[in-house]
């Protein structure tokens, strides 16, 4: 408590000391620094809205482009159906049962064939009523049905060329109702071009247009919508929620809606901003051209959301300019501490003198110093050396806990040649003594050693690491004969990669002795099988054992159990050893993951990054 009181006292001392340093800063940099701040800042805040502005119109810009893609894309496959001549001779009226059937066949591997472009959810044919397969409903729909439809007149009107919809409720005899917008053109008979023989329709889920327009975040007021040529909306929303506020209600203004004069100034070109006012808030209308459709991606965005994001921005100039006012006033500061200079190295001269003296006892009895403005300065010599007397202590036991660690290494190692001499040596003489199955034992134990060593190298092959498995579970077979058998299964190709050494061999020996070997018939299968999946590799062990609660198999990968010894091969089974060497390896999104249930047998999946050995 005394010393705490000193402290303080010590360190209040030291601010009164620097209270004319302190003055002098608040009065002779920081005050004319912040009027040239509020200065600046007023200056640049239209600058820095402008480039906010500019930024949100070249996001809106490649999500059109985006959206012109996948529109593209999806003309060019209603372009391909409409010029297939197959088509054309299936729609023609045919007299033959058996001819209206294969039209039947065909009219739906056309369909088929359109639908594998994963953007085309379906493609329905409208047809004459009196044609057998005009009631299908499921590619097949009469003509007469497109008279529910508000767009059909439209798609009359252009022809054969394709007319793009809104978004709008469809209701499927296989599937049921669903939100979706088309893309629809006119088929004539191309014998008789007067002649309509039905219409095209290529239907495309909403979410195509929402997992695009869902990423322009730029208003927590105003979601992002799509208009068509002529201002109607296509799809969107009135806000975050969905809802309009009582206020824009009862204005008349619908968040998704503009004024027509916005709506002839915006159609008259294919990117820009525009001003307009959503009771009593001026608003940014942002507009980009999606090129294939003519539609316009439209976002707003409130001019206090703008102001509020260049206050962000701006905040990093003003913690610069504070920063470098920081430094000069250190620079300052170190200039006038010169003039003071030799008064601090006569009390430190001091100290070190009596140090040497009477030694670093005399820190901690000396006589009571004289009141000064450096006293401060003093204690922290006296905290330093005391500390730097601490570490060198420190350091000192280190270096010996560390010679003692060494040196036991050095006592645990073995050497592998003289491992392989003597499993060599007795190998012979197993085979003078003709013990062939004693013989193939060494062998297998000596490549299972050689396997697991890998010349002191942390990452083995594939290959390597299915051999080590292999072997591993050749010795098992001899050790319990005829009660398990196993398979490896690999990709071709897969062999040259690389993982952690010893990955699967713990896997395999968890799958045999803890759930094969715990079963009541104490017999089973073991399969190992890798592959590359979305650019990672994927081990697998399975196992018909006795299997186990799926909780406790997910705390084996979470924490090592009760009891688990240093190599994480005891209470855990060694999972959770494998899984943290994973992660080490590959990152926290690799490791292990399990499926198993009581009795079920177990399967466990190992995910590593996949590393091609150099």
């Amino acid at each position: 408590m005394r010393k705490a009181w000193a402290y303080l006292t010590g360190l209040s001392q030291g601010i009164l000391s620097a209270r004319n340093w302190l003055l002098a800063y608040a009065l002779l940099i920081l005050l004319p620094v912040s009027i040239m701040l509020g200065t600046f800042y007023q200056r640049s805040n239209d600058v820095l809205e402008k480039e906010v502005t500019r930024t949100m119109q070249l996001t809106l810009k490649q999500a059109g482009m985006n959206l012109t893609y996948k529109l593209n894309h999806i003309r060019d496959s209603s372009n391909s159906v409409f010029m297939n001549q197959i088509l054309y001779d299936n729609l023609l009226q045919k007299d033959k049962i058996t001819d209206q059937l294969g039209q039947i066949k065909e009219l739906r591997n056309l369909a088929e064939t359109a639908q594998e472009n994963e953007d085309i959810f379906r493609l329905r044919f409208f047809v004459d009523a009196s044609r057998m397969y005009g009631g299908d409903r499921i590619n097949l729909y009469p003509l007469a049905d497109l008279d529910n439809y508000p767009w059909y007149e439209a798609v009359k009107e252009a022809g054969g060329g394709i007319v793009w919809t809104g978004v709008y409720p469809e209701i499927y005899n296989d599937y049921g109702e669903k939100k979706i917008f088309s893309a629809a053109r006119l088929l004539r008979n191309p014998r008789d071009y007067e002649e309509i023989v039905g219409v095209l329709v290529m239907d495309v889920s909403e979410t195509l247009v929402q997992e695009i327009v869902s990423e322009l975040q730029f208003s927590e007021k105003y979601a992002p919508y799509l208009l068509d040529g002529r201002g109607k909306l296509i799809y969107g929303t009135t806000g975050p929620e969905g809802v309009e506020s009582a206020a824009e209600a009862g204005a008349g203004q619908a968040l998704n809606r503009l004024p027509e004069e916005l709506l002839s100034a915006i159609s008259h070109s294919e990117e820009g901003v525009v001003k307009r006012t959503i009771a009593r808030d001026n608003v940014n209308v942002v507009y980009t051209t999606v090129g294939t459709t003519g539609w316009k991606l439209v976002a707003q965005v409130s001019e206090a959301e703008i102001s509020h994001r260049a206050t962000a921005l701006g905040q990093f100039t003003s913690i610069a300019t504070l920063a470098g006012i920081t430094v000069m006033f250190l620079v300052l500061v170190f200039v006038l501490l010169m003039f003071m200079i030799q008064g601090v190295q006569r009390r430190v001269q001091m100290i070190l003198r009596m140090i040497r003296k009477e030694g670093i006892g005399w820190l901690e009895d000396r006589r009571s110093l004289p009141d000064g403005d450096f006293r401060l300065l003093e204690r922290s010599v006296d905290h330093l050396i005391h500390k730097v007397n601490n570490l060198m202590e420190e350091s000192y036991r280190a270096k010996m806990q560390e010679r003692e660690a060494q040196l036991r290494t050095l006592q645990a190692q073995i050497n592998p040649h003289f491992l392989y001499n003597a499993l060599d040596m007795i190998n012979w003489s197993a085979i003078s003594h003709d013990a062939e199955d004693t013989s193939e034992m060494i062998e297998a134990l000596a490549q299972y050693f050689r396997l697991s060593l890998n010349k002191g190298r942390d990452n083995v092959s594939i290959e390597d690491e299915l051999e080590l498995a292999r072997v591993f579970l050749e010795i098992q077979q001899n050790r319990f004969p005829s009660t398990f058998t196993f398979s490896i299964q690999a990709e071709p190709g897969i062999e040259s990669y690389i993982i952690p050494k010893l990955t699967l061999q713990p896997l395999v020996e968890n799958a045999l002795l803890h759930g094969i070997r715990k079963t009541k018939s104490k017999q089973g299968t073991i399969e190992i099988s890798v592959r590359l999946e979305n650019g990672d590799v994927v081990l697998t062990v399975a196992d018909d054992g006795i299997g186990m609660d799926p909780q406790q198999a997910n705390r084996l990968l979470l924490e090592p159990a009760a009891g688990q010894q240093a190599d994480g091969m005891d209470g855990s089974f060694g999972l959770y050893n494998v899984h943290e060497r994973i992660r080490y390896f590959a990152g926290n999104r690799y490791g292990l993951s399990i499926e198993t249930e009581p009795g079920m047998g177990t399967v466990v999946r190992v995910t590593v990054k996949a590393v091609i050995r150099k």
